[in-house]
């Protein structure tokens, strides 16, 4: 059977899982781009963070210069952040809408049984099927985007501590 056929089979849950899995990759692939470039330019950004509070803030001691650096950091981190929450609700979703497939699936296997009986299984089984094929499709989505989540989560841990290191060292 073809990729399609089983998207077809899996009906409206399984084109919204599609829609999502994509979404997902899209954002992924932006982040981790979007990360390591970034990483490659900390000195950059570094030098410029640290210039910028030494002109501001040139009479502060040194545990307030510590303090406004870390804001500047936490403030350039939420921004570069942006988009990743996406990817870990639709982790977190998308076994939640093979979950309603199966239940709507299992819902019109039961319909269709309590209107024609089971004198022909088949259409028993297309809402087994149906159950089924958007269960595996909402893992199919979900496992790649937690571990990409958590991977690129990972990414942005590292670029906060070098970028912090390095500011640290400009202003000190």
């Amino acid at each position: 059977m073809k990729l399609y056929e089983y998207i077809q089979q899996g009906g409206t849950i399984m084109y919204i899982l599609v829609l999502l899995n994509i979404i997902g990759f899209a954002m992924m692939i932006t982040k981790f781009w979007l990360f390591s470039k970034e990483k490659s330019n900390t000195s950059q950004l570094a030098g410029e963070i640290g210039g910028r509070l030494k002109e501001a803030n040139a009479n502060k001691d040194s545990q307030t210069m510590i303090e406004l650096a870390k804001q500047e950091i936490a403030v350039y981190i939420s921004q570069v952040e942006k988009g990743l929450n996406t990817v870990r609700i639709i982790a977190g979703i998308s076994p939640l809408l093979g979950l309603l497939g199966t239940v709507i699936g299992v819902l019109l296997a039961f319909q269709v049984m309590a209107q024609q009986g089971l004198n022909d299984p088949s259409f028993f089984a297309k809402g087994i099927s149906m159950a089924l094929i958007t269960t595996v499709g909402g893992m199919i989505v979900a496992i790649p985007h937690f571990v990409g989540h958590n991977y690129l989560m990972g990414m942005l841990d590292s670029l906060e501590a070098k970028l912090e290191k390095e500011v640290l060292s400009k202003i000190l």
